[in-house]
């Protein structure tokens, strides 16, 4: 397993990454099925990456079918450590424009039928999520948001929905009472698997329109995401491009040793099957 790698997460637009060398393209078998595609393996701005596409080059994989454990095994695997997610999202404010940025630090989940941790049939572990965006990763991103001249926002709260039909206008006006500040489909799972395997991670939310809550606004349509999105991606790409240097292989945040006093079974009671299928996740506190 290779160290230090920095995955990224491409969502609707972002399927490959201009610059990256690409050196192997990895068909992960994991525990839990395949993941989106396969992982391609390779270099961009002299650091080692790993790159998915979350619904499949093509897009044909809906966000409440992404199979999230197998893409975050998968990555952890391999040996990522830290990764960049980019994600389209509806605006639920009204500073906060089509073709910005928002680097979230907050989540809600709304979803419904989907898989959210590693720690079950046999084992429990009870992760800390209160701050469930990597500080460091937040950081750099914000700065390197604002170093490739994007109107950037850092920090809001993301909601969840299931999709992949987008909200209805009652639902989209509760949301707003909450004071969120993006809307989306698939990052929340991401972030919560990714603390669960240790990895640091953080979104690069991706402004393509106003939900269907704003009343000076069209209702939101797929084709008018597309047409903002191609225009958010090529700012995405930018800014991944700019922060990948910051990255030292040192890891002081929390997001780093996550497990290692959540683990709550005893020992002699997990599985040596557990063992087994976990030992990417928890191989350093169960042998």
């Amino acid at each position: 397993m290779a160290k230090n790698l920095i995955g990224i997460i491409g969502g609707s637009g972002l399927y490959a990454m201009e610059g990256l060398e690409i050196k192997e393209e990895k068909a992960v078998e994991t525990p839990y099925g395949r993941p989106s595609d396969a992982v391609m393996l390779g270099t961009l701005e002299g650091k080692d990456v790993a790159f998915l596409p979350r619904h499949g080059r093509g897009h044909f994989i809906p966000p409440h079918a992404i199979n999230f454990r197998a893409n975050i095994y998968a990555l952890k695997s391999l040996g990522v450590e830290r990764i960049i997610s980019v994600s389209a999202v509806g605006s639920m404010k009204e500073n906060i424009h089509p073709g910005d940025i928002v680097i979230v630090d907050q989540f809600i989940d709304r979803t419904k039928v989907r898989h959210q941790t590693f720690f079950e049939d046999g084992i429990v572990a009870h992760v800390s999520f209160a701050d469930p965006v990597c500080p460091a990763m937040f950081e750099r991103l914000s700065r390197s948001a604002s170093n490739v001249g994007a109107k950037v926002h850092k920090g809001g709260t993301y909601v969840c929905i299931e999709g992949p039909m987008f909200s209805s206008r009652a639902e989209s006006n509760v949301y707003r009472s909450w004071n969120v500040d993006v809307i989306g489909m698939t990052n929340y799972q991401e972030a919560k698997l990714a603390r669960e395997a240790e990895i640091c991670y953080a979104t690069v939310a991706l402004s393509t329109d106003y939900d269907c809550w704003h009343q000076g606004e069209e209702a939101v349509d797929a084709m008018r995401v597309v047409e903002v999105m191609n225009r958010n991606v090529a700012t995405a790409k930018k800014i991944i491009r700019d922060v990948l240097p910051q990255f030292t292989a040192e890891r002081n945040c929390p997001c780093a040793t996550s497990l290692a006093n959540a683990i709550v079974t005893d020992r002699a009671k997990i599985s040596a099957e557990t063992k087994r299928r976990l030992k990417p996740i928890m191989g350093r506190y169960v042998e």
